[in-house]
């Protein structure tokens, strides 16, 4: 026969040992658990930071970036729109023949002008008082040119310019007595042969020699400006969307191309 203080030591084994266990597995699966959410709780020290770039510090090709490209509409009427302009274009005015000729593929070759690829002809209006190049003369002045400054972009065809500036008023195309009005678009051209037409007195920038368009369409084709380059309005739209500032302008007397 076993001691009897045998049986209570064994039931303390039995009955207390046990739930210990279990209570030490749950305790330490508690606290793997605990730690384990800790790792996925933002820590209160490091919030998040949020980076943000101040428009007045971009730099200025930023400013207009698309962040899609594709959402870029472009107008072919607006003058800084280059995408569909030539970039070695030139123009030829021929007087004798009152036409003005656009190519595509244009060069200096000793000092001339050598064209190639024709690409449209327009008729023109140059001056009812014949060549010359002195000022107050209103004659239409020979040599090669440059477009200076394009003026009216997205103006609506026939607006009236007074000193370059639009007034906000529309031509009635061919009204009788209207005179000498610049309407539509304006192409300043400035002389680049001195002693011909960059120079005192003989200066075609300070002449305020244009192409441009007019209110007289129905004189297109023969001599009848004050000394510009006249072109109907839709025409003058059509070449200035074409051709950007500094593109080179040739006024002959009479025609002579040469290609290569």
């Amino acid at each position: 026969m076993y001691p009897l203080f045998k049986q209570p030591y064994n039931g303390i084994n039995h009955y207390l040992i046990q739930p210990i266990s279990y209570f030490l597995v749950i305790f330490l699966l508690f606290t793997q658990i605990v730690n384990c959410s800790n790792e996925h709780t933002p820590l209160q020290d490091s919030p998040k930071t949020t980076i943000t770039t101040s428009p007045t510090h971009s730099p200025p090709w930023q400013k207009t970036e698309l962040s899609n490209p594709q959402q870029r509409v472009l107008s072919p009427s607006k003058t800084d729109t280059q995408d569909n302009m030539l970039e070695s274009a030139c123009i030829i005015v021929d007087i004798s023949a009152q036409k003005l000729s656009l190519y595509r593929s244009c060069k200096l070759l000793e000092n001339k002008l050598v064209e190639s690829s024709f690409i449209v002809s327009y008729p023109v209006s140059t001056s009812k008082y014949g060549i010359g190049n002195q000022a107050r003369s209103n004659k239409t002045p020979l040599g090669l040119h440059r477009i200076e400054q394009k003026i009216g972009a997205n103006v609506p065809s026939g607006m009236i310019f007074k000193a370059r500036q639009s007034t906000g008023k529309i031509a009635e195309i061919n009204q009788a007595g209207a005179g000498d009005l610049v309407t539509t678009r304006i192409m300043w051209l400035t002389g680049l042969e001195p002693n011909k037409n960059q120079g005192a007195g003989i200066d075609s920038y300070q002449r305020y020699i244009y192409i441009h368009g007019t209110v007289e369409e129905n004189k297109i084709g023969q001599p009848a400006s004050h000394g510009c380059i006249r072109m109907n309005n839709l025409d003058v739209i059509e070449l200035f969307d074409q051709v950007k500032e500094g593109t080179l302008v040739d006024i002959r007397e009479k025609i002579a191309v040469v290609t290569q």
